[in-house]
């Protein structure tokens, strides 16, 4: 039987209006990015991972400001961390800017985070992976949920044990992405694990890992059970995605589509990370934006060399005229800037916002 993607889901208290979930991926779910997925459908949102130890010794270098706008709500803001006091204060200070839920990251499997204890090193630590989500819980009023994978080994079933008892000690939804720490992106998800979770637990599962189209989405939902599917990879640069997955069929984005949505992500990543921090952060989605046969791969390439963004949006828009008249529709629609609430943390232990 289908699922309507289209439908309403809960968390809790907290209304999520698609079964669509855009991933937290760290260097790219800055605040342009995930307007720009409730634009296209996406009905919960993600920030990046906000290291908790940063938070708790305001050493950290200030990568920039995650600001919440009212068209991204409802928003998850991520956390990582390894002492449940420390992801406890963290997780107060996240709620008290105004997320409306807070995300554990037991999945991360990259080295610079595992070897401190935390991410998907706590797949295989369940006892101090319990005790942090339970002083997470008792520490916000806002719903917690966790994201995690497999287990740190291939063939790893760790989050089949592991699961349970994070529901026990407070999690109100769990997302699973069913490859190990050490396959990273590589292989395939395997969904029958997603499947046994959600027959061992009693809070929405959400199914991360190869959700590319709407025929995956729906398979994905048919064989697992899972309350919603999260895209991560599919919507770089390509939020359209998003709308062929609910929707199903839908014609590619027009070039001018394309450079529209392009100009107006780089006007306002400008304004969140600042002219100098956002050229830098940028360079990667002008790639992803611009190929799938979209533009020639020297195009990219000439704006990667250039060195002010205001050329960049000139060469866009010099190269589809058209493009003006679509980004001026698309900023017509956007809530004034001094509607954000900022919460004034450091985001991230990655250089790219």
């Amino acid at each position: 039987m289908q699922v309507d993607l289209r439908s309403g889901w809960q968390i809790r208290d907290v209304e999520i209006p698609t079964r669509l979930v855009l991933a937290p991926m760290a260097g790219v779910s800055v605040q342009a990015f995930r307007r720009q997925g409730r634009r296209y459908g996406a009905g919960l949102v993600c920030s990046e991972m906000v290291s908790c130890a940063g938070l708790h010794h305001g050493n950290e270098r200030t990568l920039g400001y995650l600001r919440i706008s009212p068209d991204e709500r409802p928003l998850a803001v991520q956390i990582f961390g390894s002492e449940p006091a420390v992801m406890a204060e963290a997780a107060r200070m996240v709620e008290d800017a105004g997320a409306d839920l807070v995300d554990v990251n037991f999945g991360c499997p990259v080295k610079k985070v595992t070897k401190t204890g935390a991410g998907a090193t706590l797949l295989e630590d369940p006892s101090r992976a319990r005790a942090v989500v339970a002083a997470v819980a008792d520490a916000v009023s806002v719903p917690v949920t966790v994201k995690m994978r497999r287990g740190l080994e291939n063939g790893s079933r760790a989050c089949l044990e592991l699961g349970p008892r994070l529901v026990d000690a407070g999690a109100e939804s769990l997302t699973l992405h069913p490859r190990s720490a050490r396959q990273m992106y590589t292989g395939e998800a395997d969904h029958s694990l997603t499947a046994e979770l959600v027959a061992r637990v009693d809070v929405p599962v959400v199914a991360s890992g190869d959700v590319t189209s709407q025929a995956r989405a729906q398979a994905i939902l048919a064989t697992t059970g899972a309350a919603a599917v999260m895209v991560g990879r599919a919507a770089q640069g390509n939020p359209w995605a998003l709308r062929e997955i609910l929707a199903g069929n839908v014609e590619p984005p027009s070039r001018e589509e394309v450079v529209a949505e392009l100009v107006l992500f780089i006007r306002e990543t400008a304004r969140e990370l600042g002219e100098r921090r956002a050229t830098g952060f940028l360079k990667k989605f002008y790639g992803w934006y611009l190929g799938r046969g979209r533009f020639p791969r020297p195009f990219k390439q000439e704006l990667v060399q250039l060195e002010t963004l205001d050329e960049v949006e000139a060469r866009l828009l010099a190269a589809a005229p058209g493009a003006a008249e679509v980004l001026e529709r698309l900023e017509a629609d956007l809530p004034e800037a001094e509607e954000d609430v900022v919460l004034d943390l450091p985001i991230s232990i990655y250089g790219g916002g």
